[in-house]
């Protein structure tokens, strides 16, 4: 046979001995949690920089149109919901691993679920990142288009809304995933 040394043979081992376990541990229950955090950190990046760039624009036409002020904030606010989403697929997960009533309860989840709870976090933190950078754009071109008439802001949210339903379907992708697990 083959001769594996001892300092590799706890590579392969199912388990490592709790004494040489050091502090960190990528459990089940530390899947779930890094679940939550790509839900909600990376949707939240997606709004905070799609509300700066329309924030920005809309900071610049207040200098020419302070009276627009109500339509410029609508624009400016519309990137933050994929924040929300995020944050509402973090709470979904921490809601079913249990964290919420019981936090022992995550030692009782097996690998197979943490690993799910992970991957459940992914579509609304990529969907919400990437759509609430480009909807900010969007929302900054329609803060372009209310200066020059400002009928024009239900067009510049429509416009918005397109880019805003990838975002709910990263939402709907990850309650799915969730509703899965078993």
């Amino acid at each position: 046979g083959s001769y594996i040394p001892e300092t590799c043979a706890s590579a392969f081992a199912q388990e490592a001995p709790a004494e040489k376990a050091g502090w960190f541990t990528l459990d089940a229950g530390a899947l779930a949690l890094i679940g939550v955090a790509i839900a909600v950190v990376i949707a939240g990046f997606g709004s905070a920089i799609g509300i700066g760039i329309a924030a920005n624009m809309s900071i610049g036409a207040m200098h020419e149109h302070p009276d627009l002020f109500p339509q410029f904030l609508l624009l400016s606010a519309l990137p933050g919901t994929q924040g929300i989403y995020g944050f509402v697929a973090g709470f979904l997960i921490i809601l079913w691993t249990g964290l919420l009533n019981d936090p022992a309860q995550l030692a009782s989840l097996t690998p197979v679920q943490g690993w799910q709870f992970l991957f459940a976090g992914i579509p609304v933190g990529l969907a919400g990142l990437v759509s609430g950078i480009h909807q900010g754009k969007v929302c900054a071109s329609g803060v372009a288009l209310v200066v020059k008439d400002k009928s024009n802001v239900a067009k510049a949210m429509t416009l918005a809304a397109f880019v805003e339903f990838y975002a709910i379907l990263g939402l709907l992708a990850s309650v799915l995933v969730l509703l899965s697990i078993r």
